[in-house]
């Protein structure tokens, strides 16, 4: 399996196989099956340093972290995105109507996004730190 750091837009996966054998069994399952890491148990959720975070599965630059906060929610979240970045679905599983947010690169699911964010967007990304991919502003 190739690395990380790999991974980029420009050579993304045309079928299933190719995802399986790209991501790992977790990375598929959230990116590629719309699943969800358990509460509190990613490793960007109380992460704090200056950089971006881009999608795991095809290195899209999705976040930056000036726009990361507290939630308390469980999952890393932020308060604003490049509109050319993300795409949402309307997401009806589990008995809710939510707002799904993927990957506009290589559709892969981030996680949702909510209504009850700070100022100045209302709006709460909620994010599986699967999904994501942080390079610090140093480039590392």
């Amino acid at each position: 399996m190739e690395s990380e750091n790999d991974r980029t837009a420009d050579d993304l996966p045309e079928s299933d196989a190719e995802w399986r054998e790209r991501l790992s069994d977790e990375e598929y399952r959230i990116l590629r099956e719309a699943g969800t890491e358990a509460p509190f148990s990613g490793e960007y959720v109380d992460h704090k340093a200056d950089g971006s975070y881009a999608c795991t599965a095809c290195g899209a630059e999705l976040f930056d972290s000036e726009t990361k906060f507290e939630s308390g929610c469980g999952w890393p979240s932020f308060y604003d995105v490049d509109d050319d970045k993300v795409e949402t679905r309307v997401d009806t599983s589990h008995g809710m109507r939510r707002t799904e947010v993927v990957c506009a690169e290589c559709g892969g699911h981030l996680g949702h996004v909510f209504e009850d964010g700070p100022e100045p967007t209302g709006k709460r990304y909620c994010i599986n730190s699967v999904a994501l991919e942080f390079e610090d502003e140093d480039g590392e």
